[in-house]
């Protein structure tokens, strides 16, 4: 929208052509999307007070989470607006990743609604059915899936990229609609899991979200993907935009969410967000950098189907508790030293995907 504006203004004055570059709306993007959650949300979780959206906790886990029961959450709400508004705002509206991956995005967040509804407002514990919930994630994310594929135009595109080589790829043909959809639904599952402290999901996903801004922006420009051996993508370097809005988005929620948080994300928030990574990670063609710089969420992941397996065949447990954030607590960390430390590492993770970009 102001885009448009500022294309329309630039035909009186030539100065407002510098709107055009991708750097200076990046810095808007994050700056709106940031003053937005900054702003709505202290009225969004008077809201949620109001109405008892509050956090259930399970009894069996770490005593310390007892305290924060009745919580509010559905505090993803507010991530979801701030994003939505600020790539309106600063997007071209004519490119369809944007599109696809906001939809995306949206999508994944009515899901996550409807499962925290039915737990929080309809007082369903066990909210959507395991069944449900995947059936519709599966749905929207080979809609996604297929949608990326079709958007994608170079050679490459039915390729999965091996990162820190420079001709190794590994042809799939169709079958990369496949790998998208898992790459697509799995990332917006793991940040789900990973969703359990105050501040642990989010700060990774902005610092992921940035990374991912990175490559963007390189592989949607001709000399900068040829030069750097990735593939180009036209019109992918448009989702700095969507990249950036979700950086400030989350940062303006980090604002309420850090220890001691005064709300939480809930599942609205956390299957959006780890959607839209996978997304965006599909349109650039780093699946595997995804994989790496997401350490953490996989981490999680791991965590909790190894504890299963190990449960259901032996009778053992592997960990005190999963996810593995809830074992180092178990273990006698405090929680924000967990959260802080699963933030490091995703630093470190983050400098390792981006060093992929040289390192061919």
């Amino acid at each position: 929208m102001l885009l448009l504006l500022t294309n329309w203004l630039a035909s009186f004055d030539t100065s407002f052509t510098v709107f055009q570059y991708l750097t200076l709306r990046a810095i808007l993007s994050v700056l709106t999307s940031l003053g937005i959650s900054v702003l709505l949300g202290p009225a969004m979780i008077r809201h949620l007070s109001t109405y008892r959206i509050g956090q259930m906790v399970r009894d069996d886990g770490p005593q310390t989470h007892l305290s924060k029961a009745g919580t509010p959450t559905m505090g993803g709400i507010l991530i979801l607006v701030a994003l939505t508004i600020t790539t309106i705002l600063w997007s071209k509206l004519t490119n369809p990743y944007v599109w696809t991956i906001l939809i995306v995005t949206l999508i994944f967040g009515i899901i996550g609604w409807a499962d925290d509804y039915q737990k929080l407002v309809r007082k369903n514990s066990k909210g959507l059915s395991a069944k449900q919930k995947y059936f519709w994630q599966t749905v929207v994310g080979i809609g996604g899936a297929i949608a990326l594929f079709y958007i994608g135009t170079t050679p490459t595109n039915t390729n999965l990229l091996i990162p820190y080589f420079k001709e190794v790829t590994i042809p799939l043909g169709f079958g990369i609609i496949i790998l998208n959809y898992l790459v697509i639904v799995g990332s917006s599952n793991a940040v789900n899991l990973t969703d359990g402290l105050d501040g642990l999901a989010i700060m990774p996903t902005v610092l992921v979200a940035f990374a991912l801004s990175i490559f963007a922006y390189l592989g949607g420009h001709v000399t900068f993907a040829n030069y750097l051996k990735i593939p180009f993508q036209p019109g992918v370097g448009e989702l700095v935009i969507f990249c950036s809005a979700l950086v400030g988005s989350g940062l303006g929620f980090l604002w309420f969410n850090t220890y001691p948080a005064l709300v939480f994300m809930g599942d609205v928030g956390a299957l959006a967000l780890g959607a839209a990574l996978g997304a965006i990670a599909v349109a650039v063609r780093q699946e595997i950098v995804l994989f790496i710089m997401g350490g953490v969420f996989v981490a999680e992941t791991l965590s909790v189907m190894l504890q299963v397996a190990s449960f259901k065949f032996t009778g053992k447990r592997i960990f005190r508790m999963a996810p593995l954030h809830h074992h180092f607590e178990l273990e006698g960390w405090p929680e924000p030293r967990v959260i802080v430390r699963f933030w490091i590492v995703t630093v470190i993770l983050v400098l390792i995907g981006l060093a992929s970009l040289k390192i061919r």
